[in-house]
């Protein structure tokens, strides 16, 4: 099974799984876009095998590329693992200070977000597409983190996974325009005169969201594979019937 470890230290356990064409589904990982949902329950039992956990761990949302969040309890362990109606509704970006759940999120060119504090012994995932990223869904948790849960951004480390280059986010001018009207992306967007396409980074306009919310830049960092470019991608843009990558942090027990 393909997965990109982010890190697996005493603490924490994060990182993301990857196309793998051996595997049923080609390793798909969500139970919103497959063939059938054994297939997706038995790839996602074989990741619980290889995090040593079992799959009533797993913390899983219905995505809406919404702003909404979640702070995550106990009572929330095992919601989404084997069936959507239990998932955690209308929800995008999810947090926790609990041990031995792990928070997933769910990505085919969209940007995951993955983050933790040692500080404040906390852990979270965020889905940020283009609409995500435009609503701040990223900004609004961390100042929400901020305020509320009283962290310190300054105690945060960023892992922004695997997610469309660039060069292959290619938009019309409405979704360049929302992008500008946040006044702090344009350095992360190009235009093509040949196609008359505007290209960004929304990896980037992403990480700019986390410095914005007091996170140090060098604290942040990006996985720089094209999920559309590389061949161990889940690429929506490429396949309408592409499958998902699915990013994970787990906190494990003291």
């Amino acid at each position: 099974m393909k997965t990109n470890i982010y890190l697996n230290n005493e603490k924490f356990l994060s990182g993301i799984t990857m196309k793998d064409e051996t595997e049923s589904e080609n390793n798909n990982m969500a139970l919103h876009v497959c063939e059938t949902i054994e297939n997706v329950i038995e790839n996602r039992k074989k990741l619980a095998t290889f995090l040593n956990i079992g799959l009533d761990t797993f913390v899983c949302s219905n995505q809406t590329h919404s702003s909404n969040f979640h702070r995550v309890t106990l009572d929330d362990k095992g919601r989404g693992a084997d069936r959507m109606d239990s998932a955690i509704e209308d929800t995008d970006a999810m947090y926790t200070y609990e041990p031995n759940l792990l928070l997933c999120s769910f990505t085919a060119d969209c940007v995951p977000v993955i983050f933790y504090s040692e500080v404040n012994d906390l852990i979270g995932v965020i889905h940020s597409g283009w609409q995500g990223t435009i609503k701040e869904i990223t900004l609004k948790l961390f100042e929400h983190l901020k305020q509320v849960e009283h962290c310190n951004p300054s105690d945060m480390y960023v892992q922004i996974g695997t997610a469309l280059s660039q060069e292959k986010f290619e938009v019309d001018e409405d979704v360049y325009v929302k992008f500008k009207l946040l006044g702090y992306a344009d350095d992360f967007i190009y235009y093509n005169d040949q196609t008359r396409k505007y290209h960004i980074d929304n990896q980037q306009t992403v990480k700019k969201q986390c410095e914005l919310a007091g996170i140090p830049s060098d604290r942040i960092r990006i996985d720089s594979t094209c999920t559309y470019l590389n061949s161990d991608g889940f690429s929506y843009r490429q396949n309408k019937q592409s499958g998902r990558h699915l990013s994970f942090i787990m906190k494990k027990s003291d």
